[in-house]
């Protein structure tokens, strides 16, 4: 299948495939589809109108019926659509802080976006696990510094949350204060704990257990690097000598201003 801007990628993990969209937009989005054997769940939709017809083409080539959609932590191109959100989701998603931030996409972005939907949203209950194309769906709560969404565990073996973890440098919009370090490392924690073997993220598409185990590390190592270090360049010159080399280095400085306000 022709891609003209994004990209997918399939992971059979035998009951079910997972395909990857990766938007190539400028929030590095990445969206899902659950292929189960006689229908589709899709996830976090894309909010760019050209990735929104890309992601659409590619689900109707699939020529099976999509039975739930689910707007996680990214609300996108879902149209009119009847969508699942975690509880809670949906009326953060319509408030100051989750709507400010939409609005300040449009002022940006303008009509490059998608129109926002306008389907019936139903919401799943925390630590209730859903059945759909024949897939079981673990709504379980995200991490604490998060927005109020969920880390849904699919078929057992894939765990999805919003950031991918990945070997390099967190952004400060992942970790914003110096609490939402322990959240990450809790949130790490628990998803290598789900028996998961792949993990996927509505940033950064999918990675397996070995990008987990580093992201835990790599977050003890900063604590101990935040505690020892007084001043915000410190601890910047302190991630580079501990980390040469390691992707994201450009981060650092919006990192540490998160880090010490």
């Amino acid at each position: 299948m022709a891609q003209t801007k994004g990209r997918f990628e399939v992971h059979d993990l035998g009951n079910f495939k997972l395909h990857v969209y990766y938007t190539n937009d400028v929030m590095a989005d990445a969206s899902y589809i659950v292929e189960g054997k006689d229908s589709l769940v899709t996830m976090e939709h894309p909010l760019f109108k050209d990735n929104v017809a890309e992601f659409d083409s590619y689900i109707n080539k699939l020529g099976k019926p999509v039975e739930k959609i689910i707007s996680d932590y990214h609300v996108g191109g879902t149209g009119s659509h009847d969508q699942i959100m975690a509880e809670g989701m949906d009326t953060f998603s319509k408030g100051p802080v989750y709507g400010g931030m939409m609005k300040h996409f449009e002022e940006m972005w303008g009509d490059s976006m998608t129109e926002m939907p306008t389907g019936v949203v139903t919401e799943v209950p925390f630590g209730t696990t859903q059945t759909w194309a024949g897939m079981t769906f673990e709504f379980r709560c995200g991490a604490t510094s998060d927005f109020p969404a969920a880390s849904i565990l699919i078929g057992g073996k894939a765990y999805y949350t919003h950031w991918t973890p990945a070997k390099a440098h967190v952004s400060h919009l992942q970790v914003s204060s110096p609490a939402a370090i322990d959240a990450e490392i809790a949130e790490a924690e628990n998803s290598l704990a789900s028996g998961a073997t792949l993990f996927a993220g509505g940033h950064g598409g999918a990675a397996t257990r070995d990008a987990v185990e580093f992201k835990i590390a790599y977050l003890k190592k900063m604590k101990d690097l935040l505690e020892e270090n007084k001043t915000a360049q410190a601890f910047v010159d302190a991630m580079k000598e501990a980390y040469p080399g390691l992707p994201g280095e450009s981060g650092l400085e919006e990192l540490s201003k998160a880090l010490y306000k």
